[in-house]
């Protein structure tokens, strides 16, 4: 799961490679954002995916996402799949809910193989 620390430590990252003129690899796992830090690591989304922007857009420099297994909740929904290049693991699992939040949420059971 990704949290306030880890956040602040990827847009580091992709602001000193904006500075730098570096293009950005980021191999992604995670689980989503840390729920026990409430909207703070929720923020951290749309944090990453402001540096991305300036970083792809404003500097034309390249960013490669690899994704692997898992990658979901809002790694997925953010700056996962914002990747001018995107390689997944063979197998691996994305998606942007789970089987249990689907379940829950929709009240009807998920298809095995859905995601």
């Amino acid at each position: 799961s990704m949290g306030s620390v880890v956040g602040e430590k990827i847009t580091r990252l992709i602001e000193y490679a904006t500075k730098e003129s570096l293009p950005v690899i980021m191999v992604c796992a995670s689980g989503g954002a840390r729920m026990q830090e409430g909207s703070f690591s929720l923020m951290q989304m749309a944090k990453i995916s402001t540096a991305l922007y300036i970083h792809q857009l404003e500097k034309k420099l390249l960013y490669v996402s690899i994704l692997t297994y898992p990658t979901t909740g809002g790694v997925t929904a953010s700056f996962g799949m914002l990747g001018d290049i995107i390689i997944v693991e063979p197998k691996a699992y994305i998606a942007f809910a789970g089987r249990r939040v689907i379940e829950q949420t929709s009240g009807q059971k998920v298809p095995d193989g859905l995601q």
